[in-house]
C-alpha cells in the first residue's frame, strides 16, 4: 500500500534535488549536468558581492519578521475580542467571513488588490478622496509597497490563523473564570489574569515555529503584486531566483541562491524546533 506514495515522493521530492548540482557549475542546458564547468563556490560568492543580491536578502528579512510579527498578534488580538462576543451567529458569521480570503490564491487577490489600489478609480484611492488625500500609488510607490504587501498577507491569513488561539481558547478550564468572578474581578481582570497566561505557551510554540519562515517572504503574493518600478523594497529571494536564474537563463547563480535560502531555513527550523521544546515543552519528535 504504501509503495505508490513512496514512489510518488522520490518522484517529484527527492529526484528535483538532483539539481542542486547545478549550484556549482556554470550550467548550460545545451551541456548537460555532465559537460557544464564545474565552478565550485564561485555561484555562492557572487551571491554575497551582488548590491542587488544583497538588497534582496534585507527585503527578504524585513518583510519576513515584519509578517511573522504580524500574524502573531493581529489574529492573538482578535481571537481575544471574537471570544468576548456571546452571541454565537454572529461569531460564526465574522468567523466565516475573515476565514474566506485564506482561501484564495494570491493569483485571484492579486487581481482584486490591483483594482482596489488602482490610482484611477480604485476603492481605497475614492475613500481616502472623500478625506482630501491625494491619490497614492500603493503597488508602484517603494514607500508603499512593503506596507501593502504585509497589510494584504494579513488579510488573508490572520483569520485562518486566529483558529489556532481560539482552540486555546476553548481549553482553558472555566473554572478558573468561575473563581475570578466570585473574587469580583470583571472582564479585563479575567483576560489580564487568566485567559492572556493560558496563552502563552501556544504563543511561544506559534512565534518561535515561526523563525523557520524568516527567509520565507511569501512568493506568490510578491510574484503577483510587484513590478520593476518597486524591485527596490519588494524584490524577495525567491523572486530574485525566479527573475535571474529562470528568466535570466543564470541557472547556477540562481541555485546557488535557492540553496543557500534553504540552509540557513533548516537551521533556523531545527533552532525553533528547540526553542519550542524548551520554552513551551512542545516536541513532535
Amino acid at each position: 500500500m504504501l509503495i505508490p506514495g513512496i514512489v510518488l515522493v522520490l518522484i517529484f521530492s527527492y529526484m528535483p534535488m538532483l539539481g542542486l548540482i547545478m549550484a556549482f557549475q556554470d550550467f548550460q542546458p545545451q551541456h548537460g549536468f555532465f559537460r557544464s564547468e564545474w565552478v565550485g563556490f564561485e555561484n555562492f560568492t557572487l551571491m554575497f558581492e551582488y548590491p542587488d543580491a544583497r538588497q534582496v536578502i534585507w527585503n527578504t528579512l524585513i518583510i519576513a519578521v515584519i509578517k511573522i510579527v504580524a500574524h502573531l498578534f493581529v489574529p492573538l488580538v482578535f481571537a481575544l475580542l471574537l471570544n468576548e462576543v456571546r452571541k454565537m451567529l454572529f461569531k460564526r458569521f465574522v468567523q466565516t467571513l475573515v476565514y474566506l480570503p485564506h482561501f484564495l490564491s494570491w493569483v485571484i487577490l492579486g487581481g482584486i488588490l490591483l483594482d482596489m489600489l488602482s490610482t484611477d478609480g480604485g476603492l481605497v484611492n475614492q475613500a481616502l478622496g472623500w478625506f482630501g488625500i491625494e491619490p497614492i500609488f500603493f503597488l508602484g510607490d517603494n514607500d508603499w509597497f512593503r506596507f501593502t504587501v504585509i497589510a494584504s498577507d494579513v488579510w488573508k491569513d490572520f483569520g485562518f490563523s486566529t483558529i489556532i488561539f481560539l482552540a486555546a481558547l476553548s481549553g482553558i478550564n472555566p473554572d478558573f473564570y468561575e473563581a475570578a468572578l466570585i473574587d469580583g474581578a470583571n472582564r479585563w481582570q479575567q483576560v489580564f489574569k487568566i485567559t492572556l497566561p493560558s496563552l502563552i505557551p501556544i504563543t511561544i510554540v506559534v512565534a518561535t515555529l515561526s523563525l523557520g519562515n524568516v527567509l520565507n517572504a511569501g512568493f506568490d503574493q510578491i510574484f503577483n503584486l510587484y513590478n520593476p518600478l518597486v524591485y527596490e523594497k519588494g524584490d524577495i529571494i525567491d523572486t530574485y531566483v525566479y527573475r535571474v536564474g529562470l528568466i535570466g537563463g543564470n541557472f547556477g547563480f540562481g541555485t546557488a541562491v535557492g540553496v543557500f535560502k534553504s540552509l540557513v531555513s533548516l537551521i533556523l527550523i531545527v533552532i525553533s524546533y528547540r526553542l519550542a521544546y524548551k520554552l513551551a515543552n512542545y516536541r513532535i519528535f
